[in-house]
């Protein structure tokens, strides 16, 4: 399938697509508000809460931002980084959040629900802009991904 004809075709099939695809896609992250779906030989992501889209949308943002120094950037991020930076917030930062608002998951590898999480740290932190981002982002710096294949 054509690269091109594959994403019209993703976009078309995908209405609603989840903002932490990325890290869920690596089986490092789950959602309860998240379906899975097949198109060709590969697998999506849909989110299937229009309010839950944008609470996550929104706190990747944020992290996105808050990460420049961890990243080494020197701009704010205009969406989403390239593929490693974009896993090791994503990944990294929830990992960061779980351990602050479940601390009995400090030890976990993988995030267990997304969208929990993110509502469990608004009712502590009531604004994406108070959470505590540098704790955030020291998981976002030890998040090691995938090692590359040799």
């Amino acid at each position: 399938m054509e690269e091109t004809a594959y994403k019209d075709t993703y976009n078309a099939v995908n209405e609603r697509r989840c903002v932490f695809e990325k890290t869920i896609n690596s089986r490092r992250s789950t959602c309860s508000r998240s379906r899975r779906f097949h198109l060709a030989d590969r697998e999506g992501i849909a989110c299937t809460s229009e309010e839950g889209q944008a609470t996550c949308g929104e706190c990747l943002d944020c992290m996105r931002t808050n990460a420049r120094f961890a990243l080494h950037q020197t701009h704010a991020p205009h969406g989403p980084l390239p593929h490693a930076r974009e896993i090791k917030v994503q990944t990294g930062g929830m990992l960061g959040l779980q351990a602050l608002v479940y601390p009995e998951r400090a030890d976990e590898t993988n995030v267990i629900d997304i969208i929990d999480i993110i509502h469990q740290a608004l009712q502590d932190y009531q604004a994406f802009e108070s959470f505590p981002y540098d704790v955030i982002n020291q998981s976002i710096v030890k998040f090691e991904g995938r090692p590359k294949r040799p």
